[in-house]
């Protein structure tokens, strides 16, 4: 038995390295041929859509909202906030939405996911993009979690809040070959550190879309947006405390705060919207971040030994 695993293990790797070796310069050509003649011309006219948006009410939801918006899409905008989100209804009819419909729900409750879509559907007649973008953050050691119950809504919200919306409106987006967006993290794709439950919860949102998208095939189209740090209500400091509350920390936000510009949601929701609208697979942005996947994928060992220097620093920051 010992043998034939350890020959199956080189047959396995040496067809992997063999069809790479064959398979990855056909596929760069192809890549910049596509890119340079067919991407262009590849730009879905969003007048007369429907889009249904999660986490509208600030942030980047509010910022695709009025992306979508200035296209002509009409949108139902969903987030626990009514008061917020008629005021994104009202700046998103300014910027030429044809019909705004304001759904306050909480995505976590399936019930109300339901709801959201079925609203919106018996509404404008038809749903064609979803962008799945709610979420929440939170910022501490793993093992100084005081309330570790508390930190189930952290997968409800950011998992099964994306999951929920997706599972009502799959026939609807099949029925007009739409799309869905997905707003993720760059922590869901590194274990970035300080953040263990968060980045958990982003990469089960990152690898469900990538197998439905399997599932899926051409029928819907799946942009899986990976940004970096932008700027909204976690940059802030608003997140969800080692005692299990949501709440500003400033001094957390102000130790994680990388030593880069904060990117602003308005350019992240441009690119989201017109890469969506590309059928592009994947959106890193700021586009600074995207050798990082590399770094991650051929020197793991790397990141973690950086993540965990990182860490120490942190600790002796927040004792100070």
């Amino acid at each position: 038995m010992a043998f034939f695993n350890f020959f199956l293990s080189v047959v396995t790797h040496v067809a992997i390295a063999v069809f790479l070796v064959a398979y990855l310069p056909v596929s760069l050509l192809f890549r910049l041929f596509a890119w340079v003649f067919l991407r262009p011309f590849k730009k879905e006219d969003l007048r007369g859509k429907v889009v249904l948006i999660t986490g509208a009410s600030s942030g980047i939801g509010e910022k695709i909202a009025y992306e979508y918006a200035r296209r002509g899409a009409s949108l139902a905008l969903v987030a626990r906030r009514e008061k917020a989100l008629k005021v994104v209804a009202g700046n998103a009819r300014s910027y030429g939405a044809p019909g705004v419909l304001v759904l306050p729900a909480d995505i976590a409750d399936i019930e109300q996911s339901r709801r959201v879509v079925d609203k919106t559907v018996a509404h404008f007649g038809q749903l064609n993009h979803l962008v799945a973008n709610a979420g929440i953050w939170s910022c501490c050691s793993f093992e100084k979690i005081t309330n570790l119950t508390a930190f189930n809504q952290m997968m409800d919200v950011n998992f099964w809040g994306a999951v929920y919306p997706t599972y009502y409106a799959l026939p609807h987006l099949k029925a007009s070959r739409g799309n869905i967006i997905v707003n993720t993290s760059l922590a869901g794709r590194f274990p970035t550190a300080n953040m263990t439950l968060y980045n958990a919860s982003k990469a089960a949102v990152i690898r469900f879309f990538e197998t439905l998208r399997s599932e899926v095939g051409s029928e819907i189209k799946i942009t899986i947006l990976i940004p970096g740090y932008i700027e909204s209500e976690i940059t802030k400091g608003k997140g969800l405390q080692n005692d299990g509350n949501v709440r500003i920390d400033k001094k957390a936000r102000d130790v994680h705060a990388p030593p880069i510009p904060v990117a602003r949601p308005e350019k992240l929701a441009e690119a989201a919207v017109e890469s969506a609208c590309r059928g592009d697979v994947y959106v890193t942005w700021p586009s600074w971040y995207g050798p990082l996947h590399i770094l991650m994928s051929l020197a793991p060992e790397v990141v973690n030994y950086l993540s965990h220097l990182r860490y120490k620093k942190i600790l002796r920051a927040t004792k100070a």
